[in-house]
């Protein structure tokens, strides 16, 4: 692939990272130039690959096998797609592991036949495939490798993976999907009909308080790692984590109503958010 090429396919990243995140944009102008291009191509592809299990036309699974065989390729030295061709010299620079892509494929396609899920162990076993790879590659990028520090990862994308179940309710119910383990239903006395109506009640509430208190302490937990990082790291995993733990806020404070109204973040929110991230500041996670 001839270097025009190459800067076309991280351009073409560029602009999915800048314009599809909802929060935050993807690579802040913290991150050095040579990492950023990297963290956008990363995002392009877990972006990708989400919306071909989410809204492509047709059989998605075969869809997802496509998406497979064209990004094996790039051990071939001949993909085809742009994210993957901006991909391979990402693959290269870093020595990242096929696996950790291979996981998020996967992710989307146990949505296609996976629909819930019984105990919230079962719920982590798909994040550990849906967002932590995430996370991993990204601490590849800037240059960590250490299993401690995985680790930690995984529990603040794993945290920000149930913030986005929480805050999708509805939408996933749209889709035929419920994400809240069938087991926390059941003890809080919730059924998936009471869910198709978008009721809140006394017992919603409780059920979505336990989630979002047992969001915040994986939140807590993956703090520690912050300390782990290269200093110009630090800010966008701040920013992602106040962005997160700033969502679960704007649940309580709409009575956990996720249905009549979403929790988003305003600009201003936003705004705020990136200051605190820039000074050091992360508020304590309630317990």
């Amino acid at each position: 692939m001839t270097t025009a090429h190459a800067e076309a396919a991280f351009r073409a990243c560029e602009k999915i990272a800048r314009t599809h995140y909802e929060n935050f944009t993807v690579g802040s102008f913290l991150l050095p130039r040579g990492a950023k291009k990297h963290v956008h191509a990363l995002y392009a592809f877990a972006r990708a690959t989400d919306d071909i299990g989410d809204e492509s036309e047709g059989d998605r699974v075969a869809n997802l096998d496509a998406w497979e065989e064209d990004f094996r390729r790039i051990r071939q030295g001949d993909p085809r797609h742009p994210i993957h061709a901006a991909l391979a010299e990402t693959i290269a620079t870093f020595d990242l592991p096929d696996e950790l892509f291979l996981n998020l494929i996967e992710a989307n396609r146990i949505d296609q036949r996976r629909t819930r899920y019984e105990t919230f162990q079962d719920l982590l076993q798909y994040c550990e495939h849906s967002a932590n790879p995430c996370g991993r590659l990204v601490l590849f990028v800037f240059g960590v490798r250490d299993l401690e520090s995985q680790r930690l990862s995984d529990f603040t994308c794993t945290a920000l993976q149930l913030v986005n179940f929480w805050q999708d309710i509805a939408i996933d119910w749209t889709k035929g999907r419920v994400y809240i383990p069938q087991e926390d239903l059941r003890r809080f006395g919730v059924s998936e009909a009471e869910l198709g109506r978008g009721d809140v009640n006394d017992r919603f509430i409780s059920l979505m308080k336990f989630e979002c208190d047992r969001t915040r302490d994986f939140f807590r937990r993956g703090l520690a790692l912050l300390d782990r990082l290269p200093s110009k790291a630090r800010f966008d995993v701040r920013l992602f984590s106040l962005g997160g733990m700033r969502v679960l806020d704007l649940i309580e404070r709409n009575g956990y109503d996720v249905f009549r109204k979403r929790p988003r973040i305003s600009t201003g929110g936003k705004a705020w958010l990136a200051f605190r991230s820039l000074v050091g500041g992360l508020p304590r996670p309630k317990r």
